[in-house]
């Protein structure tokens, strides 16, 4: 399996492949970056189709929270962990564990946290073999799950998106697609419905979107149309590059904000939304409120207040930004990559 010539090696500092027969591990974690401190990054466990995908995916990843720790002025690199297994069938206290200690022999150079396929409760199970873990329950019982902040975090991402795509201060009336109403998805809807937006949803489980829409009055769509709704902003909530070359032409929304990490396919995306005056807001922008929110939690200083603010600093971000993509004509990806890289150094 090539590593140095992988089309998502960034120079990545470090590449551990894992592996433990008495729980069936199979797992890697990629650190990006440390130049601004120890490599945050989620577990993601999956049923990837092969090596190479996990591969890929924990590379791109992992660059991802490099820039994503950079643009929210935190003192953390970039890092990423996936295991290869069926999160429903095949997690156990003990596959857990045996990641915990994968994590633990790279010495804090890596500290992982929940991601799509683990929970609060399995960072629980990880912590009970090393202390390099994010997302942990505070004293007095306070959950320590992400989810609430990343969604508040993409919510005042999405009013400068609409300030500078649309024209609009409030979101009243404005027509919103989400792709993907999970943990994130699902407080983002709320933040949309209680400020006035009109909603159309989709999921890959039917229950809980049906659920959802009928609670919040929102139009519920298969996944496959979510493309096409008549809206005015499109979220995308779920896993990864939803936003390839087809899907590109097939939108009909002004606005792209969402929650979802790595929403373009290629970096080629990102210029034919702007050619197609589409206002694309980078996705680690964006979705950095749950990692702001780790990243106080491993504080002796901890402070909600101060979280809240720190994580709402998202939009004036993203403001500047925009406004620098508008007058130097590039896609804000284009602007917000640039930016990152000055920050950790390789600008």
């Amino acid at each position: 399996m090539p590593v140095f010539n992988h089309p998502e090696f960034d120079h990545h500092q470090q590449i551990v492949f894992g592996s433990d027969a008495a729980s069936g591990l199979r797992a890697i974690i990629a650190i990006h970056d440390t130049t601004r401190g120890p490599a945050l990054g989620g577990l993601r466990i999956y049923r990837y189709a092969s090596e190479e995908a996990a591969l890929t995916d924990v590379l791109r990843l992992s660059r991802g929270m490099s820039y994503k720790s950079a643009l929210a002025d935190l003192p953390l690199g970039g890092g990423k962990a996936v295991i290869i297994a069926d999160p429903r069938r095949d997690k156990t206290p003990e596959l857990l564990r045996a990641m915990g200690r994968l994590v633990d022999s790279l010495g804090g150079a890596y500290i992982t946290a929940e991601d799509s396929g683990s929970s609060e409760a399995d960072m629980q199970v990880i912590a009970e073999v090393t202390d390099h873990v994010g997302g942990l329950r505070r004293e007095g019982g306070e959950s320590g799950d992400p989810s609430p902040f990343t969604a508040w975090g993409v919510f005042c991402a999405l009013k400068s998106a609409v300030r500078h795509g649309l024209g609009r201060s409030d979101l009243e009336g404005v027509r919103v697609a989400i792709q993907g109403v999970g943990h994130v998805g699902e407080h983002l809807a709320r933040h949309l419905h209680d400020a006035g937006a009109k909603l159309v949803l989709t999921d890959v489980n039917r229950e809980a979107l049906a659920h959802l829409a009928e609670e919040l009055g929102a139009e519920a769509v298969d996944p496959v149309a979510i493309f096409d709704a008549d809206v005015d902003l499109f979220a995308p909530c779920a896993l990864g590059a939803a936003l390839d070359a087809d899907v590109v032409e097939r939108l009909r929304a002004r606005v792209v904000c969402g929650a979802a990490n790595n929403q373009l396919a290629t970096p080629q995306v990102a210029e034919r939304l702007r050619e197609r005056g589409i206002l694309y807001t980078p996705d680690y922008v964006a979705n950095a409120g749950g990692v702001i929110e780790i990243a106080w939690q491993r504080r002796d200083d901890y402070d909600r207040a101060a979280v809240m603010a720190h994580i709402e600093g998202i939009e004036a971000t993203l403001d500047e930004i925009f406004a620098r993509a508008s007058r130097e004509q590039q896609s804000p990806a284009a602007v917000a990559d640039a930016l990152a890289r000055e920050r950790f150094g390789r600008g």
